[in-house]
């Protein structure tokens, strides 16, 4: 096997812990010594052995003189876990292998130098974009401080989410509808608008053959209508957030809180979505599914604060001028100020198209 296979190995086995490791990355490491791999791992969970740990753990006394396949730069600093770097120092590895570096400032590069100076020796960006990309939520919080936000859809081949009366069971069919459920399980967070609570009386929880982790329920409530016997407060099954308005009275606000539901106030009497990404943010927060109706969606694109667009097109045409549409709201009066996208991927997901889309830069 290449260097290519290897960290290709690595990079798969990274993937198991996607939607476990917030607010950590994703990381996968292969040690290999003498053409055989010797070692495997991956982290999985926040303030638990990283994936470097695992492998030379698995790898024993192979690890000397060995190398090491890792998806990101090793840690320096001394957090929930210690280093990595000097890990893999102290077992005496040959020879590291990176896909690209950590934009953490705690580490950036410092991993590399550390290495270096053992006399280790040290290459970067191997298959780099496959890496980045696995991370791109970790990135996200680094760079901008707010939660990577995806706005999922689905619709009928004319753009609709729903008849004029308001039956939206079922557009797109099951193995789209499965779809989701993995999304929903690698968010911190989904997201929908009061008015979806008191419509459909969803659950919002994730629903695998195998089980999965459910996200933060948030609910946005300006005027704080949620029903209290509603799913969402009263199932026990995930934990549930409302944002609303600065108009709220406290007693109000108290019959939730009594429940175990948490409500956050925005610093308006209408909710801003950029001041919401901040309160989540704030309370830890790092990705949110937005699963909204046609309102809420159109509330996220005309601030543009949307960093991917998952959309399902089923093969059906609902038609009807009141039959709302995907993206509700104003909308944008000038070509010119639209949201513009950059498709990412199109594939077939039963009898339905799912297409992935990217703000441009």
């Amino acid at each position: 096997m290449l260097d290519n296979d290897y960290m290709k190995l690595a990079i798969n086995v990274a993937r198991a812990g996607v939607g476990q490791t917030a607010p950590n990355p994703v990381v996968g490491a292969v040690i290999v010594k003498d053409g055989r791999v010797v070692g495997v791992g991956a982290h999985l969970r926040s303030g638990e052995p990283h994936a470097e740990v695992h492998a030379i753990r698995m790898a024993g006394e192979n690890a000397k003189e060995s190398t090491v396949y890792v998806t990101l730069e090793p840690c320096s600093h001394h957090g929930k876990t210690p280093p990595c770097a000097e890990l893999l120092i102290e077992n005496r590895v040959k020879r590291v292998v990176i896909a690209t570096t950590d934009p953490n400032p705690l580490v950036a590069g410092n991993g590399i130098k550390r290495l270096e100076s053992a006399g280790i020796a040290v290459e970067v960006g191997l298959l780099k974009a496959e890496a980045d990309d696995l991370n791109k939520i970790f990135y996200h919080n680094i760079e901008k401080k707010l939660p990577y936000v995806t706005l999922k859809a689905a619709t009928s081949l004319d753009g609709k989410i729903a008849t004029a009366k308001g039956e939206s069971k079922w557009i797109t069919g099951p193995e789209a509808r499965l779809d989701v459920h993995k999304y929903r399980h690698q968010h911190d967070a989904i997201l929908v608008g009061v008015n979806t609570v008191i419509a459909d009386d969803p659950s919002l929880t994730t629903r695998l053959p195998n089980g999965g982790k459910n996200p933060i329920r948030v609910i946005m409530d300006t005027h704080l209508r949620t029903p209290l016997n509603s799913k969402v407060i009263t199932d026990g099954e995930a934990l549930t957030w409302l944002i609303v308005g600065n108009q709220i009275k406290e007693e109000v606000k108290k019959r939730y809180t009594e429940k175990g539901v948490r409500v956050f106030v925005v610093p308006f009497e209408k909710i801003v979505i950029k001041d919401m990404l901040k309160i989540l943010a704030e309370n830890g927060i790092t990705s949110v599914f937005v699963e909204g109706g046609s309102q809420v969606n159109g509330s996220f694109v005309k601030e543009k604060a949307v960093d991917q667009v998952i959309m399902y097109i089923a093969p059906k045409i609902i038609g009807g001028n009141d039959a709302p549409s995907s993206i509700g709201g104003s909308g944008f009066d000038k070509i010119a100020e639209v949201f513009q996208l950059s498709i990412q991927s199109v594939e077939q997901i039963g009898s339905d198209i799912k297409i992935i889309s990217v703000p441009t830069k």
